[in-house]
Order: C-alpha cells, then sequence, then structure tokens
C-alpha cells in the first residue's frame, strides 16, 4: 500500500470520503500515534493500546485516559 508525503495515513482510504474528513483523519492519528507524556512520572514515553487505554514505558502504569491523546498541557 504505497503512501505519499501529501496523502499521508489517509492513503489507505483512497477517493471515497472526501479530502476534508481525510484530512482531519490525518491530524487525529498522527497525533495518536506520538509518544505522549506521562501524567505519573512526567516522562515521555506513554503509548495508546487501544481506544482510551494507555500505558507508560517508564514506570510501566496501565491507565485510563481520553480515546485519541492525552491532554495534559
Amino acid at each position: 500500500m504505497a503512501r505519499t508525503k501529501k496523502v499521508k495515513a489517509s492513503g489507505k482510504h483512497k477517493v471515497g470520503y472526501g479530502t476534508n474528513v481525510r484530512k482531519k483523519f490525518v491530524a487525529v492519528e498522527s497525533k495518536q500515534r506520538k509518544k505522549q507524556t506521562c501524567p505519573f512520572c512526567k516522562k515521555l514515553g506513554v503509548k495508546r493500546k487501544s481506544a482510551g487505554i494507555w500505558n507508560c514505558k517508564k514506570c510501566k502504569k496501565t491507565f485510563a485516559g481520553r480515546a485519541y491523546y492525552l491532554d495534559n498541557e
């Protein structure tokens, strides 16, 4: 499955959903796949396991949070 720099991860949806929907999808998905800051140990190491379930690699805690990304700014 080839993806270009322009469409990124939304290339898997082809043209069926429209441009604006695919742009919003890329914004959410790219943010959720990045490592987040742990609310317990304050280190960058939290990854998303599933919708709302997060796991910190540093302090080994698993906790619930928001579905797509943690909001701890």
